[in-house]
C-alpha cells in the first residue's frame, strides 16, 4: 500500500494512503478552481466566457427553439410594413451592401454580418421603432436592401451561413463594415467618434490595396469654406466663424485624423466628414489638406468609416481562398462564429 496515513474524518471513515486521500478531495478541488475561473472572469471582464452558450434571439421575433425568425422590414421606398423571413432580408442586404458578381465566400461573410447587424439591433434597440418594425431598406437608417439584385451567388452565400451569427461573451457584436479601408482599419472613436472601442476591434491590414480599382482607392474634393462652417456648427453647435484656418489636430492609430482644428475649435473627424457628405470626403485617412480661396482642398486614401470588415479585402481574402469564418474573423478579434437557427 506505500506509505500509508491513518486518520478519522466524518462518519468515521478511515482514509489509508495518500491515493486514497486524493481521490477523495479530487471533486472538492475541481469545483473550487470552477469557481477560481468563473470569480476570476467576474473581476476581469465582468462578463464570463461559457463556450456552449449563443447570444438569445430577441424575445420579439423568437418563434421557438432553433427556428428562423420573422421579421417587419420597413420598405422606404413605398413607406410601407412588410413581414419575411430573416434569411430573405438578409439576402436583399447581401445584393444591396457587396456587389453580387463578387467571390461567394466575401457574400457569405457580408451575409454573417448582416445577419449579426440586424438582431444586435433588435436586440438593443427594437430595429427601427420610428417605423414600427424591426428593419428598414433606407440605408441612412439600418441597411442597403435590393431585392433585385439577388443571383445564384447571393442565394449560395445566404444558404451557406443559414442563421450563422458573430458574438463577443454571448453578445452580438457591432457588425460595422466599409469599402475600402486604405492601409489599415480603424478603430472605433477614431474612424466612427463612437464612446468606446470593443475589444474586438483592432488595427489590422485593409487586405484590399492590391484589387481595389483606382476610382475607389484614393479621393480627393474641394469643399467651399460656408459648408466647412455650417458642418463644424451643426456638430458642436458652435459657429467658428468666417473660416481661415483648417488643420489636424490629432491623428488615431490607424493614421486617420481624429479631431480636426477648425479656427481653433475641436470637431472630430468622423463628425466633419458626414457634414461635408460622406461620398465627398470619402474618409478621414487625409493625405492633404490646404485652403485656397475660398475653398477646403482635401485627398486621401480609403472610402468609408474603416471600422470592421473591409469590403474590398474580404474579396481579395476570397480570391486568395479565405473562408467566410476567416475573413469575419480577421477583421474581428476574439469572436465567436455560432448558429441560431436550422
Amino acid at each position: 500500500m506505500g506509505l500509508g496515513i491513518y486518520c478519522n474524518v466524518a462518519g468515521g471513515i478511515v482514509i489509508s494512503s495518500y491515493r486514497e486521500l486524493f481521490k477523495r478531495i479530487a471533486p472538492f478541488l475541481l469545483v473550487l478552481l470552477l469557481l477560481g475561473i468563473y470569480f476570476g472572469y467576474q473581476k476581469r471582464d465582468q462578463l464570463p466566457i461559457w463556450p456552449s452558450k449563443t447570444p438569445p434571439i430577441p424575445a420579439a421575433i423568437r418563434k421557438g427553439k432553433r427556428q428562423e425568425p420573422l421579421i417587419s422590414v420597413y420598405i422606404a421606398e413605398e413607406e410601407l410594413v412588410q413581414e419575411m423571413p430573416m434569411e430573405e432580408y438578409v439576402a436583399g442586404v447581401v445584393a444591396g451592401e457587396m456587389d453580387p458578381s463578387w467571390p461567394v465566400e466575401a457574400l457569405a461573410a457580408q451575409a454573417i454580418l448582416a445577419r449579426t447587424f440586424t438582431l444586435q439591433k433588435i436586440a438593443e434597440v427594437g430595429g427601427v421603432p420610428q417605423h414600427n418594425a424591426h428593419a428598414s431598406t433606407d440605408i441612412e437608417e439600418f441597411q442597403a436592401f435590393d431585392a433585385e439584385k439577388i443571383n445564384d451567388k447571393v442565394e449560395k452565400a445566404v444558404r451557406s451561413t443559414r442563421g450563422m451569427v458573430a458574438c463577443y461573451k454571448n453578445n452580438y457584436i457591432r457588425a460595422w463594415f466599409h469599402a475600402y479601408a486604405g492601409p489599415r482599419t480603424a478603430l472605433a472613436d477614431e474612424g466612427l467618434a463612437f464612446k468606446y472601442n470593443p475589444p474586438y476591434i483592432e488595427t489590422v491590414e485593409g487586405r484590399g490595396g492590391k484589387i481595389v480599382p483606382p476610382e475607389e482607392k484614393d479621393w480627393s474634393a474641394e469643399f467651399d469654406l460656408e459648408d466647412v462652417r455650417n458642418a463644424v456648427l451643426e456638430a458642436t453647435g458652435k459657429d467658428p466663424g468666417a473660416i481661415t484656418e483648417v488643420e489636424v489636430d490629432c491623428y488615431g492609430p490607424s493614421g486617420r485624423v481624429a479631431t480636426f482644428l477648425v479656427n481653433g475649435q475641436k470637431i472630430s473627424g468622423p463628425s466633419l466628414r458626414l457634414g461635408l457628405e460622406s461620398t465627398e470626403m470619402r474618409s478621414t485617412f487625409v493625405d492633404k489638406l490646404e485652403l485656397t480661396g475660398e475653398n477646403l482642398c482635401l485627398s486621401g486614401t480609403g472610402y468609408g468609416h474603416g471600422v470592421g470588415l473591409c469590403q474590398w479585402g474580404a474579396r481579395a481574402m476570397a480570391e486568395e481562398g479565405c473562408s467566410a469564418e476567416e475573413i469575419v474573423q480577421y477583421f474581428y478579434k476574439k469572436i465567436r462564429l455560432v448558429s441560431l437557427w436550422d
